[in-house]
């Protein structure tokens, strides 16, 4: 039996992340592949962003590009909601502390960035304010004070969370999210998204190939989000 970890370098706010849901959730199912997740922090502390008329025209172009190409849906609550609403931030932070806590508490961390990518992306809830999140972990069956606590304490763990991301980032050439590393046999190997999105079987296959040494990996420009914007 192969034993491999596919490590996912992601952000709750990056949309081609949320373009990426239907491949990692594909991942999820192929047997002797675990799930790593490492969170970038990619509009945390100074690149957190309040909602204004130019970022919601900024990001709706990258979003309706994103649903063509990946069929990922987008809600009105979303596109005439919450990027109208002004008292509205984007802020990795919280969300990440809500994956990093509902983990400790059990839940699978995959399984709750994609309820916290729906609650942004379809039903434009504010996932920045802790009682959506922690409402949101009461529904993946978490006991909302235990969720609070763990919240709580992640929040000391999260700089050096986010700081072994940055790091593994930079050793592996990997410049913006979404990324994967596939550790198989002790060494790690990088991998594109780009040529399977929107086809999650295909994907899936080709990570059953990898295990199984039958196929190469995949070279492509992947379309990407950074601090300083999405491509």
């Amino acid at each position: 039996m192969v034993n491999a970890t596919l490590h996912y370098y992601y952000d709750p706010l990056c949309g081609w992340c949320y373009g990426a849901a239907p491949l990692l959730a594909a991942a999820a199912n192929v047997a002797s592949l675990a799930i790593a997740l490492h969170a970038g922090a990619m509009m945390s502390g100074p690149n957190r962003q309040p909602v204004t008329p130019q970022l919601r025209q900024y990001v709706m172009g990258h979003d309706q590009r994103i649903q063509q190409l990946t069929g990922q849906p987008f809600g009105d609550a979303y596109f005439n909601g919450l990027l109208l609403d002004s008292g509205a931030v984007f802020d990795s932070t919280p969300p990440t502390l809500a994956i990093l806590a509902a983990q400790a508490l059990g839940v699978d961390g995959l399984t709750m960035l994609h309820r916290l990518q729906q609650a942004h992306y379809v039903d434009g809830q504010r996932i920045a304010d802790l009682p959506v999140l922690q409402q949101l972990a009461i529904e993946l069956g978490l006991d909302g004070a235990a969720f609070a606590a763990e919240y709580q304490r992640q929040q000391g763990e999260f700089a050096a969370h986010v700081g072994r991301s940055h790091r593994d980032m930079a050793t592996h050439g990997l410049r913006g999210f979404p990324s994967l590393l596939l550790e198989l046999n002790g060494q790690l190997q990088r991998l594109e998204l780009s040529p399977y999105l929107g086809k999650p079987q295909a994907f899936a296959g080709y990570l059953q190939g990898l295990l199984a040494g039958a196929v190469g990996t995949a070279e492509a420009d992947a379309p990407l989000c950074t601090p300083d914007g999405c491509q």
